[in-house]
């Protein structure tokens, strides 16, 4: 019998939005729908955060997704394995067809300066994994270098959180940097769609999401891709 194909899932362990007071985290439905995506897909699921154990839910969105029937049945069945993440040292790397980076503004704090993180992902990559990503979750490939050097993102057609989001949300100042900015930086192409529409990139092994109206359609290409392979 084959073997279960596995995804690692990345989340942010960073709590604190910014200079603003507010609590964030990682996003609800950017879990939850991919989470059910895949599991019912058959794949293994697993967490990894900076700093392991339990990862910050984004307050905000357990109150605006508590009408949401995927978010609540994760918050009764599936948010203990994001209470109870790997470190980055425990990860076996090899195991993992599917590195998923799930949005929050709580990634813009920790995952751009997170080499340990970066490395998994370039090593995932570079065995051939499917390399994932929503809304600011598209921040943890900013520090994500391959073996030649050149930045994961290069050349490559990609989205995330919009700037013209972030200033709808009025948070572009409380970020340290917008999203949308560092990724053209890094020799991108940045597709957006209209704000809080549904936006999904392919490039390649790399699929991202822009927003979380992307996270499903997102784990869904993401499924397709990999049984095709």
């Amino acid at each position: 019998m084959a073997a279960k194909i596995r995804v690692l899932i990345v989340v942010s362990s960073h709590a604190d939005l910014g200079n603003t007071g507010q609590k964030t985290g990682w996003y609800l439905p950017e879990v939850a729908h991919p989470y059910d995506i895949f599991t019912k897909a058959g794949f293994e699921v697993d967490f990894v955060s900076p700093k392991g154990g339990n990862a910050p839910l984004d307050p905000t969105s357990a109150e605006m997704f508590k009408e949401d029937a995927t978010c609540q049945d994760f918050l009764k069945s599936g948010v203990e394995k994001v209470k109870t993440t790997m470190k980055p040292s425990e990860v076996d790397i090899s195991k993992y067809k599917v590195f998923f980076y799930a949005g929050g503004h709580g990634p813009m704090f920790d995952l751009p300066k997170n080499d340990e993180i970066a490395n998994l992902c370039s090593k995932a990559y570079e065995n051939g994994a499917v390399v994932c990503a929503v809304c600011h979750g598209t921040v943890g490939l900013v520090p994500v270098k391959l073996s030649n050097g050149e930045s994961i993102l290069k050349g490559h057609t990609v989205t995330s959180f919009t700037n013209a989001e972030e200033d709808l949300m009025k948070l572009s100042e409380a970020m340290p940097f917008l999203l949308e900015t560092k990724l053209k930086e890094l020799e991108a192409t940045f597709i957006a769609a209209n704000c809080f529409e549904k936006n999904v990139q392919e490039s390649g092994r790399i699929i991202t999401g822009q927003n979380p109206a992307s996270a499903g359609p997102m784990a869904e290409k993401v499924v397709s891709l990999v049984k095709a392979s």
